[in-house]
C-alpha cells in the first residue's frame, strides 16, 4: 500500500508540474494573438482529475484488494509508458503545450515526435494511464469510473480542440493537446 500511495503521490507532482508549464506556455500563446476556446469544459476536467487521484487512493484503504504482482508491475509499465509519452508530447509542442484550448495564428504546423503518427496522442497517453495506474493497486472502480467519465469529457475537448485548429487555414493547422 505505502508504495502505492508514493506512486500516486508522485504523480500527483507530475501533474504540479505540467500546470506550472501549462501556465507559463499559456501565458506565452496568449500574448502571441492565441485565442482559447473551450472554457466550459476546462473546470470540470480538473476536478475530473483531481478526484481521480483521490478516489484510487480512497478505493485502495476502503476495498484493501488483493493484488497480484502480474497485475501491478505490468500496470505499471503501462503507467510509465504513459508518462513518457505524455512528456514527448510536451516536449514535441514546446511553447504551444498546455492545458488549455489555446491556438495560435501563424503557427507552423507541429509533424514531428507522436504527431507524425497521431492527431492527439496526449490523451492515448491519458486514457492508458486512467486505466493502469488505479490497476496498479487493483483499484477497479475507479478506472471503470474514470475510463467513462473521462470518455464523455474527451468527447467534448476533443470537439473543442479540433473546432479551434479547423479556424486556421489548412498550411497554418497545428496540434495543441
Amino acid at each position: 500500500m505505502t508504495a502505492f500511495v508514493v506512486l500516486v503521490l508522485l504523480v500527483a507532482l507530475e501533474r504540479l508540474a505540467e500546470l506550472v508549464v501549462s501556465k507559463r506556455n499559456a501565458a506565452w500563446s496568449l500574448s502571441r494573438g492565441g485565442v482559447e476556446t473551450g472554457q466550459g469544459h476546462y473546470p470540470v476536467m480538473v476536478v475530473l482529475h483531481t478526484g481521480f487521484l483521490v478516489a484510487m487512493l480512497a478505493e485502495a484503504f476502503i476495498r484493501r484488494p488483493e493484488v497480484p504482482s502480474a497485475l501491478a508491475w505490468s500496470m505499471l509499465v503501462v503507467v510509465l509508458a504513459a508518462q513518457a509519452l505524455r512528456w514527448w508530447c510536451i516536449l514535441t509542442l514546446g511553447r504551444r503545450w498546455n492545458t488549455r484550448v489555446i491556438v495560435v495564428p501563424g503557427l507552423a504546423p507541429v509533424r514531428s515526435g507522436p504527431y507524425r503518427w497521431l492527431s492527439h496522442p496526449n490523451y492515448v497517453a491519458v486514457v492508458a494511464e486512467g486505466v493502469a495506474l488505479p490497476l496498479v493497486h487493483a483499484s477497479w472502480v475507479t478506472a471503470l469510473v474514470f475510463t467513462l467519465a473521462n470518455a464523455a469529457l474527451l468527447t467534448v475537448r476533443l470537439r473543442a480542440e479540433n473546432a479551434a485548429l479547423a479556424t486556421l487555414p489548412a498550411q497554418e493547422r497545428a496540434t495543441h493537446a
